[in-house]
């Protein structure tokens, strides 16, 4: 033990309990949370970082995912040869071995949790939208899943592609639909402010289709500050994909509220491609609760769903249906549930779901405002 500590990198260790404290921190003071992380600290440091990543066309992030295990298979190679071949120095290499491991561990916590784990504690995005969040009937489920159904069915007739099976098809590249995506954060931040500011676009990850098999549509890697985007899904949910991991860029790191924000931001936008994109997460997620709750009201709203509509949800189903329940979608669905309940969402991936609330909670809002126009 005396001798570990006589190594230079030692101090490094001491980001593990730094990090502990300042989880224990947010988790506790929700003031430090958003005041000064969230607003400041991570604002900034955010947007450099994401400035200065955004300059490569292709994710950084993928590079690092495919070269990391061939590096670390290369020093673990190195580690074992060195073992085998100096004897005399073997319990000092496994020292060292070790103390590298536990720095590493250290550093990678470290920067998880400025970069991203500390604005899961931070305010909810109730706080800058004043919505009220409330129990709610399967009345008002069905009435707020019938003005999305008629929303969707109205932009799905204004798209301007389909495929040959009349199927939604983007009209643009998946560059210039990021480009698109970063300026519907710009429209939105007129009326959000917190959500603006200059960041990197969105990148297309080059290996979508292995992504697929992880049953998995987009991440934000927070290393590197960016938002990954899978593009080989069906393509109407690429867009809304983009969406909310920008969300996740600009600091909103629970799912609801991403897939929320996201929505919004679809909306605002000009492009009616990223309007029915964001429409459409809406309706699945409202309408599978409405499902869940009363099958009957589901039906009567399915039939009438427009034909358009009908073929890109068909079309999503078999497109997931090849990677559901393999072993890698099993595994991947695991480590995310895992991941995002130890990051203060208990629900884990049904999290997601939860963007109802806020759906129901804006819906609720808009409806009170007309009854005092008409008024």
């Amino acid at each position: 033990m005396r001798k570990l500590l006589t190594y230079k990198r030692i101090y490094l260790l001491l980001l593990l309990p730094i990090s502990l404290l300042l989880i224990l921190l947010a988790k506790n003071n929700s003031y430090f949370t958003e005041q000064i992380f969230a607003k400041h600290i991570y604002k900034w440091t955010s947007q450099i970082i994401s400035s200065i990543t955004g300059l490569l066309p292709i994710s950084l992030a993928e590079l690092l995912v495919i070269t990391l295990p061939i590096m670390i298979l290369i020093i673990v190679l190195r580690f074992i040869l060195l073992l085998l071949f100096d004897k005399k120095n073997r319990i000092e290499r496994w020292r060292k071995g070790i103390l590298n491991v536990f720095c590493t561990a250290s550093i990678v916590l470290f920067l998880f949790t400025i970069f991203a784990g500390l604005n899961y504690y931070r305010y909810s995005f109730t706080s800058y939208s004043n919505l009220e969040i409330a129990e709610s009937s399967v009345e008002e489920l069905y009435s707020l899943s019938l003005n999305l159904m008629t929303q969707a069915n109205e932009l799905r007739a204004q798209v301007p592609q389909t495929d040959a099976f009349g199927v939604f098809k983007l009209s643009m590249s998946n560059i210039e639909l990021s480009k698109l995506a970063d300026n519907a954060y710009e429209l939105l931040a007129a009326d959000y402010p917190i959500l603006g500011g200059n960041y990197g676009m969105p990148k297309p990850i080059l290996l979508s289709k292995l992504m697929s098999q992880t049953e998995i549509t987009g991440i934000f890697f927070p290393f590197t500050m960016e938002a990954n985007v899978n593009v080989d899904v069906p393509d109407y949910n690429i867009p809304v994909t983009m969406l909310h991991e920008l969300a996740h860029l600009r600091g909103f790191m629970r799912e609801d509220e991403a897939n929320f924000v996201a929505y919004l931001a679809g909306m605002k936008s000009e492009q009616v491609e990223l309007q029915y994109s964001s429409t459409m997460l809406a309706l699945i997620i409202a309408g599978n609760s409405l499902y869940d709750q009363s099958p009957d009201m589901y039906f009567q709203l399915r039939s009438q769903y427009s034909e358009g509509v009908v073929s890109d949800i068909r079309a999503n189903t078999e497109y997931w249906q090849k990677y559901e329940d393999t072993t890698v979608s099993t595994v991947a669905h695991k480590l995310n549930d895992t991941y995002l309940k130890a990051n203060a969402q208990t629900d884990g991936v049904n999290s997601y779901g939860r963007m109802l609330d806020l759906l129901l909670a804006k819906y609720r809002t808009e409806q009170i405002q007309l009854l005092k126009k008409s008024n």
